[in-house]
């Protein structure tokens, strides 16, 4: 198996090669996998399933020990593919406490950040086109 990253790659069923990939991969490809679902209530605003989480989007924990909270993004790490949303820590034995990693799979975005013009942009134009076809 290359070293590199592959770009001509397809799909395996080998895990370890799926994890290579995502391992190898480029930041501008590594960004794709930080996209989530959105809540139900949003998919009919929006006429999208899923977006890329951001920075003060506030979303619902689906899986894990901290299932059920809800939080807004305190920080979004592309090399690494995890999130960590405010209020969601682990307390150490020694009493200091720790921001935990979130994978973006395990979490569901409830409220989107609309100040950016670029995506901003990018949802209007897909409510207009809803709108033209329906």
């Amino acid at each position: 198996m290359k070293s590199e990253f592959s770009r001509t790659w397809k799909s395996s069923t080998q895990p370890r090669k799926q994890r290579k990939y995502a391992h190898k991969a480029p930041l501008h490809i590594k960004s794709k996998f930080l996209n989530t679902n959105l809540s139900k209530a949003l998919r009919q605003k929006h006429g999208k399933r899923s977006i890329r989480l951001r920075t003060g989007d506030k979303v619902r924990i689906l899986r894990g020990t901290n299932k059920g909270k809800e939080g807004k993004i305190d920080e979004v790490n592309v090399k690494q593919a995890k999130v960590y949303v405010s209020g969601i820590e682990k307390t150490k034995k020694d009493g200091s406490k720790i921001r935990l990693p979130l994978k973006p799979s395990n979490l569901q975005i409830v409220e989107l950040k609309i100040d950016d013009k670029k995506r901003k942009q990018k949802l209007l134009t897909k409510d207009k086109e809803e709108k033209k076809n329906g």
